[in-house]
């Protein structure tokens, strides 16, 4: 039998295309850098109105404490050896008021 010139398969010119094998997932969401730099803002933004609420308590409540000394005042000036603002209890310690009356409009 006569032989016959076998060739071996070859790559082609080049080479052949890389076998995609990884799995291709895309990105969700916004990144890391993203959330914190939101949580940083809005956790910012809650602190500056609490304090801002807190400042008009505390003004409001110096405000509501004054008109209560002047009322008081007003009330007890014909009493004897009343002082306005002394406390009534028998105590060093401080007792902070309780009631608050509100004038009428």
């Amino acid at each position: 039998m006569a032989s016959t010139l076998q060739t071996q398969d070859s790559p082609r010119p080049g080479g052949f295309p890389a076998i995609r094998y990884k799995r291709n997932i895309p990105k969700r969401g916004p990144s890391g850098l993203v959330i914190l730099t939101g949580l940083t803002a809005i956790s910012t933004l809650g602190f500056y109105w609490a304090s801002q609420t807190i400042q008009e308590l505390r003004c409001d409540s110096y405000r509501r404490t004054r008109a209560s000394l002047q009322r008081e005042a007003e009330i007890m000036k014909d009493v004897p050896d009343w002082k306005v603002g002394e406390s009534v209890y028998n105590t060093k310690r401080y007792v902070p008021p309780s009631v608050f009356v509100l004038p009428e409009k």
